[in-house]
């Protein structure tokens, strides 16, 4: 589009202007917001896992793991077009349009889910006694199935737009390859990057949680009531005392 406009300032003669029409007026008039809006969403992700964690290590480690991945996979779908002539995968792909952009953000929320399993479970195992090393590796793999769940039914669902047809199929074409495509790479690469991270930034987590009352130094319970000892009487044939 900016190479339009820069040829139409050298070829229209004064006077003229270059308007747009369709997909190229939205994408022209709204598409500067996307970066703002991406922004926004992945502050608003960070600030919200940084509360349930009270970290700022995990949430770090959750997005960067998995939101950098799906967007090259969502890109894959949206820019690798052959140059010449026409390809059977030329069906398969989108442009960057109002509607992948609303893919895309609609796509930092659903591959963050991958993270905060692993994350959470690999701390929770870490307060257990396991080492940071065995507690993300354990949580890898107990996390795998959930994982392969939600994500599998997420690209299921999404998976039909990109079969439509007929009109208005090209803006639901463009957020289902960029779903589809995002979820599906960027779960398989969640599974080896998040890890990986987390070895490098987590923190240790055998420090006692704050929940957990402090057991030691107290003893075991003592029942403190007094016993009595049974009442004596004088025996009445004077051999002594006798109980009551």
């Amino acid at each position: 589009m900016k190479f339009l406009e820069n040829e139409a300032r050298n070829v229209l003669p004064k006077g003229y202007v270059l308007d747009y029409t369709g997909e190229s007026r939205q994408l022209r008039t709204e598409g500067s917001k996307f970066l703002g809006v991406f922004l926004l969403s992945l502050v608003l992700i960070f600030l919200v896992l940084a509360a349930q964690f009270n970290s700022f290590r995990d949430p770090f480690i959750i997005l960067l793991g998995s939101v950098p991945l799906a967007m090259f996979g969502a890109g894959l779908f949206m820019f690798l077009k052959i140059p010449f002539g026409e390809f059977f995968t030329d069906k398969w792909t989108t442009s960057f349009n109002i509607y992948s952009q609303v893919g895309l953000v609609t796509l930092v929320g659903l591959v963050s889910k991958n993270g905060i399993l692993i994350v959470q479970f690999a701390n929770q195992l870490q307060r257990e006694g396991l080492e940071k090393l065995a507690a993300v590796a354990q949580a890898a793999r107990i996390r795998l199935r959930p994982i392969m769940m939600t994500s599998v039914a997420t690209v299921a669902g999404h998976f039909p737009l990109t079969l439509v047809t007929g009109a208005g199929a090209a803006a639901r074409n463009s957020i289902g390859l960029v779903l589809v495509g995002g979820m599906t790479i960027g779960t398989i690469f969640t599974l080896f990057i998040v890890p990986s991270l987390y070895m490098l930034i987590a923190k240790e987590h055998h420090e006692k949680s704050l929940m957990e009352p402090d057991l030691e130094g107290v003893t075991e319970d003592v029942n403190l009531t007094p016993e009595y000892a049974p009442a004596l009487t004088p025996d009445g044939n004077g051999n002594g005392w006798k109980k009551a």
